[in-house]
């Protein structure tokens, strides 16, 4: 996830300049060259079965064929369960709200950052990279810090149900109050330190919700992410849509943020009365 967070700090420094030097062109491109580049090293890289693996530890192959034979007894005495069936339970629905209000949130800074400080702040658009890439760089430090975090609460003797849900309500709760307090910076440089504090803090999502889908499905963990993806997906496409025609109506950005905030905080009450950390798909 670090790197991800990373990889969108890299690009809103890279893309002006890459603007200004090639054309509006010159970044798709550019990332779209890097994106084969990866592929192939990964495709010359992968292997079929893990002993074929030139760099793989005995330790952590051991650990992968033990992984594989649990599963694989599993698959030979249970089928896989009905969407109706993962759909019917109320710790799947806290996950798949909990990734709409991510997803909500977070591709709508990513999307309108730099319109957000060009419009609000005047500034051009090599400063407002800058602005923008900043808080992506402390998410990706943050999430270290919630994983850390996360893990010695747990080791502390703290439940998993209630470090989940510590973690999701700091993910959700600091971003809605510092989304809300940007209504009263005067200055750019304000603004992107409550935009940093709000992305620095969501990344605390990734040792909630994220996690949380193990918890309650490990045998179907990948199945349920896809499902709960999907749903936040949609909401990031209608975000970052709707954005642009709710600035064009009202006239200002503090508004959707306000209705981001209000999602972040109502999602986060329904997170703490229904999450649990328990297996709930067997």
């Amino acid at each position: 996830m670090a790197g991800f967070h990373l990889g969108n700090m890299l690009s809103f420094l890279a893309t002006p300049v890459l603007i200004a030097r090639l054309g509006i062109n010159g970044p798709f491109s550019l990332y779209a060259l890097l994106g084969l580049l990866w592929l192939s090293m990964w495709v010359w890289g992968v292997t079929n079965d893990p002993r074929d693996n030139p760099v793989i530890s005995q330790a952590e192959l051991r650990l992968i064929r033990d992984g594989k034979s649990q599963d694989q007894d599993h698959r030979s005495r249970h089928k896989f369960p009905p969407v109706r069936y993962l759909l019917s339970k109320l710790p799947t629905w806290a996950i798949i709200l909990a990734n709409i209000a991510n997803n909500w949130g977070y591709f709508v800074l990513l999307s309108w950052l730099p319109v957000y400080f060009k419009t609000v702040y005047g500034v051009n658009l090599k400063q407002a990279a800058w602005f923008s890439a900043l808080p992506w760089g402390l998410m990706a430090l943050s999430g270290y810090v919630a994983g850390v975090w996360s893990d010695l609460l747990i080791k502390s003797g703290q439940s998993v149900t209630r470090v989940r849900k510590i973690m999701q309500s700091i993910g959700f709760i600091g971003p809605g109050v510092s989304l809300l307090c940007l209504k009263y910076a005067e200055s750019p440089t304000t603004a992107a330190v409550l935009m940093g504090i709000a992305l620095s803090l969501s990344s605390f999502s990734q040792a909630g919700f994220l996690l949380n889908i193990q918890d309650i499905a490990p045998k179907y963990a990948g199945f349920l992410h896809g499902i709960s993806n999907t749903a936040g997906t949609l909401a990031a496409i209608i975000s970052t849509i709707g954005t642009g025609y709710f600035v064009q109506w009202l006239g200002s950005f503090q508004a959707f943020l306000t209705l981001t905030s209000i999602i972040y905080f109502g999602t986060t009450v329904f997170w703490n009365l229904f999450a649990t950390a328990e297996q709930v798909f067997f």
